[in-house]
């Protein structure tokens, strides 16, 4: 099947999955999702489903990271955090719809791997660390929206402190061998808006660095 073909094929499933935003579909266009997958499962890079990636991690579903994203309502001023850079797809997707992307995960390799393709792709508004997620990025912060790719039993406090008023958190919660919830946290002068969007399976968020 010639490349066009296949992703023809690619954007028609995301939109048959619910993925409606024309700028997160043009964004996803954009970014091709094998150039963050290696090895044996290069093959598999336009079938929705999550496959897995070094250090234990997987590279999210493809219709996930549409509904994630679309859910996030990113704007070209934003500056965005996001929290599991896992192969780094996720982050790149989000170069092309916010004006500033920070990227962290516990595991030093895959932020590593995570940058070489940044580079590659020529994606200058990506910051990629190696720190412990579940604080989120206090020097940074606060953020216009935080996304996280791994799943807490509730949202962490400090992400929660660290989002502006006005702002939108995306993030699986529930325990690992349970059904996680998709949830959307706004943030208003008062308090936090909680919003269900779908059931999702996530690996967990872990607290502290990676052993490699």
């Amino acid at each position: 099947m010639k490349d066009a073909e296949r992703k023809m094929q690619f954007l028609f499933a995301l939109r048959s999955k619910g993925v409606t935003d024309a700028r997160v579909l043009s964004a996803m266009e954009k970014i091709d999702r094998g150039a963050f997958i290696k090895g044996l499962f290069e093959a598999r890079t336009y079938e929705d489903m999550p496959l897995p990636i070094t250090c234990g991690q997987t590279i999210s579903q493809p219709s996930v990271v549409g509904i994630m994203t679309q859910a996030l309502k990113v704007q070209p001023r934003d500056k965005v955090l996001e929290v599991g850079t896992g192969s780094g797809y996720q982050a790149a997707i989000l170069s092309q719809l916010a004006r500033r992307v920070y990227t962290v995960d516990r595991y030093s390799r895959l932020v590593r791997d995570a940058e070489a393709v940044f580079r590659k792709l020529d994606l200058t508004n990506i910051t990629a660390i190696t720190t412990d997620g579940s604080h989120g990025l206090p020097e940074q912060a606060p953020f216009d929206r935080i996304i996280v790719t791994a799943a807490a039993e509730d949202p962490p406090g400090p992400l929660l402190a660290q989002m502006k008023i006005g702002g939108i958190m995306v993030l699986p919660v529930g325990q690992e061998q349970a059904v996680q919830s998709l949830i959307k946290v706004v943030r208003h002068e008062t308090g936090y808006d909680y919003e269900e969007l779908r059931p999702v399976r996530f690996v967990p968020l872990l607290e502290g660095l990676g052993k490699e």
